[in-house]
């Protein structure tokens, strides 16, 4: 015989947490005060646990939604009747007992809060039961149940938001000082910035939660734009930024750094033939990137799941405000039996996603169609998928004349005039940047400071 303090616990322990009585209030107070349903928007039918609350709750919403916004005890029993649903409910008198429960209406929010928590608790039980069993089935790969088990995590740590609303009463002091504060530092950026003044005229800087995409044609430095600009904020701001190289080793990339700081050429870097003012030059540009807040990822083939689970660890843990991505086309799909174009378009909804829960910019560099090849590049031209026009807030296209065997000497010299052609901005202006690009270090600059 077990002890009858062991067997009361043992029993409890298999009682999914809940408070009924917290339950009971809530939906006494929704039947005794008009406005109390706006003030716990954040519930749901499921964070209730009893059946009979799941349902008269459920049917309190209809009725608001229908207009009743404050659905007494005959109206909600004549509901209940008429959906033939009473008895699900509890009963007309379990129904007539509700309000009585109610100490007071005005603790409605604080009734609603243990009814969450408890939702969660429940919810939390549920998703620990799920990576349990998935970690013991075989045909689910182990990345996978972590990256569910982080989304679900994450979905909870959500749990309890509410919309609310604003009035310009409540704003226009804070929207004052802002526009006080620019005033006095006209040239202040407001987002990262990419270390091309126009660019980030028109950008103000790359903005929190904002999918980015560069596209071109193969060939034409779009991996040389966003180290230029990897460069720039991890050195020039010291602000922690991720580069993630689905095409080229850490070693290629850390290589390119270097010469596009020290202005080394990469024919030189490669055959070694350096001499020794680019020698002294590689030594000061090493010290200065060794102490960089900079993140390289090389690994082929990466998944979506890997660079999302990649990406959290690096904004969390070394505090990542910038992520980079080379490039979209090279990274795979968490459904692989999905067709090319539905895998592309799973892609950029996940990046998207990642940088509204990450709350950091994120650069993604894009390939475009042949039909793009020789002329000016528009949005049509993104390989892949419409969802990425559709998904990013900004879309800017790298446009110049492809080099041939007679322009490469004089490019060498005086680099290329490129164009960064905006043509998509959710919330500003499109424009054209003028760049410089000098392939002999791989690198962009600006057109006024080539002239200097």
């Amino acid at each position: 015989m077990p002890e009858p303090n062991k067997f009361s616990s043992n029993l409890n322990d298999n009682i999914p947490p809940h408070n009924l009585e917290a339950e009971k209030a809530v939906l006494g107070a929704l039947l005794l005060d008009q406005n109390a349903m706006a003030k716990i928007s954040f519930l749901k039918v499921q964070s209730f646990y009893a059946p009979q609350h799941k349902k008269i709750f459920e049917v309190i919403s209809e009725l608001y939604n229908e207009g009743k916004t404050a659905p007494d005890i005959l109206v909600l029993t004549e509901k209940l009747k008429s959906k033939k649903e009473l008895d699900l409910a509890g009963g007309a008198a379990y129904i007539a007992s509700l309000p009585g429960v109610v100490p007071t209406t005005a603790n409605i929010e604080y009734y609603a809060s243990i009814v969450l928590d408890m939702a969660i608790r429940r919810n939390l039980l549920h998703v620990s039961a799920k990576i349990h069993a998935d970690s013991f089935d075989a045909s689910i790969p182990g990345k996978e149940i972590i990256e569910n088990a982080q989304q679900k995590i994450f979905e909870l740590t959500e749990a309890g938001q509410k919309a609310t609303y604003q009035t310009p009463k409540n704003l226009m002091v804070s929207l004052i000082e802002k526009i006080e504060e620019r005033n006095r530092n006209p040239s202040e950026i407001m987002g990262t910035p990419s270390g091309f003044n126009d660019l980030d005229y028109l950008t103000s800087g790359f903005q929190d939660s904002d999918l980015i995409i560069i596209g071109a044609r193969p060939g034409m430095g779009k991996t040389a734009v966003a180290l230029s600009m990897f460069s720039y904020i991890t050195q020039k701001k010291k602000t922690p930024a991720a580069f993630f190289s689905l095409e080229m080793s850490d070693i290629q990339i850390l290589t390119r750094l270097l010469a596009l700081d020290a202005n080394v050429s990469m024919n030189n870097l490669r055959s070694g033939h350096i001499s020794a003012a680019e020698l002294q030059r590689l030594s000061d540009s090493a010290g200065r990137i060794y102490e960089t807040p900079a993140y390289l990822v090389d690994m082929p083939n990466m998944g979506i799941l890997d660079l999302k689970t990649l990406s959290r660890q690096l904004c969390k843990q070394e505090g990542v405000k910038i992520i980079f991505v080379d490039y979209l086309g090279l990274i795979t799909a968490e459904n692989r039996a999905l067709q090319p174009f539905d895998q592309m378009a799973e892609i950029s909804k996940s990046l998207k996603s990642l940088a509204r829960e990450l709350n950091v910019p994120i650069v993604a560099l894009s390939q475009l169609n042949r039909e793009a090849e020789g002329k000016t590049p528009g949005l049509a031209n993104i390989r892949g998928s419409g969802a990425i026009e559709q998904d990013a807030d900004i879309v800017m296209f790298i446009h110049r004349e492809r080099q041939t065997s007679d322009s490469a000497k004089s490019s060498d010299r005086e680099g290329i005039e490129t164009e960064l052609r905006i043509s998509k901005h959710r919330n500003g202006p499109t424009g054209t940047v003028n760049l410089i690009f000098l392939p002999k270090f791989a690198k962009y600059v600006e057109k006024a400071k080539k002239e200097n």
